[in-house]
């Protein structure tokens, strides 16, 4: 009888023990996105959406065009226009559409590149570095860093991401709600175009 019970400890130590571990494993593991993908009529340029887990992202394709233009009007040197266009540049939107406390840090966001290896995103504290190199003061347009959002907080500003035009990548995010840690993965994200597409 007393070694029935101790086997019966045993696999309740054994299911706890996976319990846990899936738990663990869960609230660390990047999860597949539920991306919905919306086609301009227009323009053709798409934006990449999802929301999960109390935080929401949107991703909008940028044209070369308009990032160039944006930067001409702060008066960018040329250089630094043409180097920011070598970049897949995104409008981004992030909300906080949860009931607590959440944050971010775009240093922990990364993407797989073409070789198969995973790469940080480019924050704007890099940028501003970068440019401030350059004479540039400017500090405006990027997606900040991070953040803490109460609830209903949002932010906004380009996310740059460093691969080939006519590449499709994934992007894995993370946020935190109270602590918790959350990451998710947006799937075959893909730069703007050159130009509009021509009817």
């Amino acid at each position: 009888m007393v070694l029935f019970w101790v086997r019966v400890i045993n696999k309740m130590k054994l299911i706890k023990l996976i319990i846990v571990t899936g738990l663990f494993l869960g609230a660390y593991s990047a999860q597949a996105a539920n991306t919905r993908v919306h086609k301009n009529e227009q323009t053709s340029l798409l934006t990449y959406t999802s929301e999960g887990n109390g935080f929401s992202v949107e991703l909008i394709q940028l044209l070369p065009d308009f990032v160039h233009a944006v930067y001409a009007k702060h008066n960018f040197p040329k250089s630094e226009i043409d180097r920011i266009n070598t970049y897949c540049v995104f409008g981004s939107i992030i909300k906080n559409t949860s009931q607590q406390q959440l944050s971010y840090k775009v240093s922990n966001w990364s993407y797989i590149d073409n070789n198969g290896n995973r790469q940080s995103v480019k924050t704007k504290t890099q940028w501003l570095q970068e440019w401030r190199k350059a004479g540039i003061k400017f500090s405006w347009t990027l997606l900040p860093d991070q953040g803490d959002f109460a609830v209903g907080d949002w932010q906004q500003g380009f996310t740059t991401i460093k691969m080939p035009r006519d590449s499709k990548f994934n992007l894995t995010y993370t946020w935190t709600l109270d602590g918790v840690a959350h990451s998710a993965t947006l799937e075959n994200l893909q730069c703007a175009p050159l130009d509009i597409e021509q009817p």
